[in-house]
């Protein structure tokens, strides 16, 4: 098996419905398998899943185990020599798979590889992460230098290393399984993404960015039917990652600068 494509999905069934129809669409990799893990959606996804998509292994849970969980589930379940996680809010196109695949093969020190995660309206969406710290906070916050701290897209179509990319489109290779471990189930939702490549870092693995594979994200749709949880979950998981004395000096910077800045109309 080359390619395991695992979905975590939440009340997101027309979204997954059309990601799981791009997919058969556009795949170019003979040896697949996907696998949707369903963490104990209500609008009828993995009904849906099962009456529509009969080759797909499902994994539905009785309950919402959170991203982490449900990824690492459906890892273990994955035979493929190359895992691919996919949001459900997400469209690939025409060759992406085929692209990352052999970006990976040759590039063994690829630990992780992300892709140009683009807007509906084909505008390009960031999906690259600098690891947060307070400095880069100011930067942003307070003096305006965009993608200091947030989410930024690398310039150009060349393949760049990176500190982290965003878990709703990233290949993981087998050997980095084997080599990093699985998710940090701490996580719930957010920030699973940064630990996991700050940990296939300091494992002496790269992290890249691969603009040639482009997948169509409809951002924030999966988060959507959560509502303000999705907040909670976000704090709750700085905390995890940055630690609790970090996460208000972080949280401090940011408001500050916000509010400074929209005093002085920047």
């Amino acid at each position: 098996m080359k390619l395991s494509i695992i979905i975590v999905s939440f009340n997101a069934k027309e979204f997954l419905k059309k990601c799981l129809e791009s997919i058969y669409r556009y795949i170019d990799i003979s040896a697949y398998e996907i696998i949707v893990v369903d963490n104990d959606s209500i609008d009828g996804s993995a009904k849906m899943v099962k009456k529509e998509f009969s080759k797909v292994e499902l994994i539905e849970n009785s309950k919402n185990l959170g991203f982490a969980k449900a990824v690492n589930q459906g890892i273990r379940e994955a035979k493929g020599e190359f895992i691919f996680l996919l949001n459900p809010d997400s469209e690939i196109k025409r060759g992406v798979l085929r692209k990352l695949i052999e970006f990976a093969e040759k590039n063994p020190d690829a630990g992780v590889v992300g892709v140009k995660l683009l807007n509906p309206d084909g505008s390009i969406q960031p999906s690259i992460y600098h690891f947060p710290t307070i400095f880069r906070a100011i930067k942003e916050f307070w003096f305006g230098q965009r993608g200091a701290y947030e989410k930024y897209a690398p310039a150009g179509m060349e393949p760049v290393e990176v500190d982290a990319v965003t878990g709703a489109a990233m290949l993981i290779s087998r050997k980095t399984i084997e080599k990093v471990g699985f998710f940090d189930e701490r996580y719930f939702m957010y920030f699973e993404d940064l630990d996991y490549c700050r940990r296939v870092r300091k494992a002496g693995l790269k992290v890249y960015y691969f603009p040639r594979a482009e997948i169509i994200h409809h951002h924030g749709k999966s988060a959507f039917s959560v509502g303000e949880k999705a907040y909670c979950w976000l704090c709750q998981s700085s905390k995890i990652y940055n630690g609790v004395l970090k996460h208000w000096f972080l949280t401090a910077a940011i408001l500050i600068g916000q509010k400074w800045r929209k005093i002085l109309k920047l």
